[in-house]
């Protein structure tokens, strides 16, 4: 490795925790902890939300999709999806956020509490820690293996397991110290040394391209940006297709941004409903761009590696092409700049779990269970504890999967199928249906998640005769999840003659506020 790069890694890995302990080191309370006292600016939480839901895969991977597998190319119609995510954002913004926000929570599950009992708020909180353990802890140990292979281009052979617990170690010392203040900014940093090293990267490769590039693209069909085909098969299993990507990416955003605590976290710092209806829009917008910038580095790849589709390159993944790159093209200092990046946007998603886990544990069943209203300092070093114990289980976690094969990756990976569902369901089962009691959403929860389990890992589409069975495309998985929860918590409800009270007593609760 070049004296530079390794200057600029270990510069970057020694910084980032000093600057979160400096941040976030004079917290006060628990709530100044997990939601930063409510007073953090909203372009801040914006970008938070963005890095959190940018992983390393993301950055090695975005660019490949312009690749097909089949020979040909998707082109730019990954783009179809974030499209999805700014109206699921938006939804989320005006539906769901203000209640949040007058019910002064900590936690989304607390709405669940109000609206339907302890039980459902402990039920849908395990639910959440389940999906986030396994969602990250893999997603901890998939970054390690891009990291791992440009390390060894450069001669320093390490083990999976050594580059997780470095990282988790890293990670936690600023998410312990700092809370959720020092996670949002060192996530705004990070944010602009992937999307920075991002840029320079494409302005390298322009450097090199042929001319003429462009019109070639474009008429390979590298640039095209919508899939109409609007054929059953293909809207049922292809994540490319229009109303696939859109409607199930606006329902899939709804659950991730809108009922998972990892991401509801970040918009609860905000100062105000409209500083956080801003943030959480803004990620939308701010996410698509993110990647717009990541698909034209793989179109400006494409005229590079000579015009080629995968099998031409002798590639045997898409993802191989930018770690290629990064490895072998990029002058000395660049280099370092993207594998600090790719560091970056590991540790980012890592502390964001981190700090979401401590506080869900805590608020959501620690005080739900033990009835206990502890002093706000205890409450603080509960938090700290908490962040302590679930970073050493993701490293340990992150550390099993070493001796893993890519398919239980890929389960893992694809965990959020099972509970998204289920938990947007619940949300939305406790506004619309005012009949419906706590046993009628546990019943319909844990239903759908056992549906979704075996729609995931058990159902196949049968194709054209002759191919191969395929799988529902994934943006599916949430509105699917979500009927059934609806429905099977809808006729349970019917049992009821009145209205739950909680209801009522939410929307008191809720009147006051305003």
């Amino acid at each position: 490795m070049h004296p530079v790069d390794l200057a600029i890694i270990v510069v970057y890995l020694a910084a980032m925790p000093v600057i979160g302990v400096l941040i976030g080191r004079r917290q006060r309370s628990a709530t100044d902890y997990f939601i930063g006292e409510r007073s953090l600016p909203w372009p801040a939480v914006c970008f938070s939300i963005v890095a959190t839901e940018t992983s390393t895969l993301t950055v090695i991977s975005t660019p490949g999709l312009i690749w097909a597998a089949s020979g040909s190319y998707n082109g730019l119609t990954y783009l179809q999806l974030p499209f999805g995510y700014i109206i699921g954002r938006t939804l989320v913004s005006f539906i769901l956020l203000p209640r949040y926000f007058r019910g002064k929570q900590t936690t989304a599950y607390a709405f669940l509490g109000q609206r339907f009992g302890s039980a459902m708020q402990g039920v849908s909180s395990v639910a959440f820690i389940v999906t986030r353990l396994l969602a990250e802890g893999v997603r901890l140990f998939a970054g390690a293996i891009p990291i791992q292979l440009i390390l060894s281009h450069y001669g320093l052979h390490t083990q999976y397991w050594q580059i997780v617990v470095v990282l988790t170690a890293l990670t936690v010392v600023y998410a312990l110290v700092g809370g959720i203040k020092a996670v949002v900014w060192v996530d705004v940093i990070q944010l602009s040394i992937y999307v920075g090293g991002a840029i320079i990267a494409m302005i390298v490769l322009a450097t090199k391209l042929p001319a003429g590039w462009t019109a070639r693209a474009r008429d390979a069909g590298v640039f095209r940006l919508f899939d109409f085909d609007f054929s059953g098969l293909h809207l049922l299993t292809s994540q490319y297709a229009f109303l696939t990507a859109v409607v199930g990416g606006a329902i899939f955003t709804m659950a991730s941004h809108g009922a998972d605590q990892l991401i509801v976290q970040r918009f609860l710092a905000c100062r105000s409903v409209a500083d956080g209806r801003k943030a959480l829009i803004g990620s939308g917008i701010a996410v698509t761009l993110q990647f717009g910038l990541f698909l034209l580095v793989g179109a400006m790849l494409w005229a590079h590696n000579g015009f080629r589709n995968l099998k031409q390159l002798g590639v045997k993944s898409s993802d191989d092409i930018f770690t290629g790159f990064i490895t072998s093209e990029l002058p000395a200092g660049v280099a370092g700049l993207l594998i600090a990046a790719i560091l970056a946007s590991t540790m980012g998603a890592l502390a964001s779990a981190l700090n979401a886990l401590s506080n869900s544990t805590v608020s959501d069943l620690y005080q739900r269970f033990t009835r206990r209203a502890p002093e706000d300092s205890r409450l603080l070093r509960h938090g700290r504890v908490w962040t302590l114990v679930w970073a050493v289980v993701f490293a340990v976690f992150g550390s099993l999967f070493s001796s893993r094969n890519n398919p239980v990756i890929e389960q893992g990976l694809s965990i959020t199928g099972y509970t998204y569902g289920a938990m947007l369901g619940a949300f939305l089962l406790g506004l619309l249906i005012k009949r419906a009691r706590q046993t009628d959403a546990i019943i319909a929860f844990v239903v759908t998640v056992a549906v979704m389990a075996y729609v995931v890992l058990g159902v196949k589409i049968p194709p054209a005769p002759g191919a191969k069975p395929v799988v529902l495309a994934f943006p599916w998985y949430t509105l699917l999840g979500v009927l059934i929860t609806l429905a099977v918590g809808g006729l349970l409800s019917l049992r009821h003659r009145t209205p739950d009270p909680n209801t009522q007593a939410t929307e008191a609760r809720e009147a006051e506020a305003v």
